[in-house]
């Protein structure tokens, strides 16, 4: 099985520090890169980890507050330098055209590919491919702000193609034995079991991303039962009314999401520039929630 991968190209939150980029998440799935938020920044992040910005599909904006969104203009720059020549697809709240023509109007940029852009304006499934879909939800933060859950889909088991060649030649019908169908093929019906190992299924992996917000129950749905949950935490819980104000979350409140919304793992990112060591952060979100770790630049997780 291959691994998904999540690269952590920018961890912070409000300005850039020395050892923290502003936000931005790369994640792979075969092959493929999604890119979440890009601050000022990111494409030289992506440089030092080998996340490529010719293979990137798609960019989900969770919100157009400065710290998420700056680098996206000279990433675009990039691309078009190096003769990017198919679309970018780009995902955000209401507001996003507008911005997204803003930004690169303000550049003055020449680009040669196409960019299209998507404004979310209800909760649910945003992008189907074959192998993984995408899920958009509103979060509580003081402008329109979305979260966004990767959902892998799930494995029914593993074709046998030395099987299915005994029994009938490559074509359309191997699509619809591998969906579940039986086929009929010279006046004899063929069933999937005949063709398929359904001890090798699998059910598909969830992480799910959820930037500036205060915790609220409105989106805990659609990040139940994640593989891993990215959950911002700008503050320790001594800045609890901080957060209020700004509407972020402290590290405890986003370790009692994880236990809410039943996370395997729980990844602290966009921390406040106030905040010098991890393991403040991370010793409050141990109270109430395990298997936890606050993210830093570059940091890699497989999944």
């Amino acid at each position: 099985m291959e691994k998904i991968k999540l690269v952590f190209l920018g961890t912070g939150c409000s300005n850039p520090t020395v050892e923290r980029n502003l936000t931005a998440i790369a994640l792979r799935h075969q092959g493929q890169w999604i890119l979440f938020d890009c601050a000022e920044g990111t494409q030289r992040q992506m440089m030092k980890t080998g996340v490529s910005y010719m293979k990137t599909k798609y960019i989900f904006f969770s919100h157009f507050h400065a710290d998420h969104f700056l680098g996206f203009p000279g990433l675009v720059a990039t691309m078009s330098m190096h003769e990017r020549d198919f679309p970018l697809h780009i995902f955000g709240p209401k507001g996003t055209k507008e911005r997204i023509e803003r930004a690169l109007s303000l550049g003055m940029m020449r680009k040669d590919f196409e960019i299209k852009i998507t404004e979310v304006t209800r909760a649910g499934t945003i992008v189907k491919e074959p192998g993984f879909e995408i899920d958009a939800f509103s979060l509580k933060h003081e402008v329109p702000c979305l979260g966004f859950a990767f959902r892998e889909k799930d494995k029914e088991g593993e074709f046998q193609r030395a099987k299915a060649l005994k029994l009938l030649p490559e074509g359309p019908l191997w699509g619809k034995l591998q969906k579940g169908q039986a086929v009929k093929h010279k006046g004899k019906t063929i069933k999937p079991e005949q063709v398929m190992d359904y001890s090798k299924a699998r059910k598909g992996r969830k992480i799910s991303i959820v930037m500036d917000t205060l915790p609220s129950s409105i989106y805990f749905d659609y990040i139940m039962d994640s593989d891993v949950l990215v959950h911002e935490a700008a503050f320790a819980d001594k800045f609890e009314k901080r957060a209020k104000e700004t509407t972020h979350s402290t590290a405890r409140q986003a370790a009692k999401v994880a236990v809410r919304t039943n996370a395997k793992k729980l990844v602290i990112t966009h921390v406040s520039p106030r905040h010098k060591k991890n393991s403040e952060l991370e010793n409050e979100a141990r109270q109430e929630f395990a298997n936890v770790v606050v993210a830093k630049d570059l940091d890699e997780i497989e999944i």
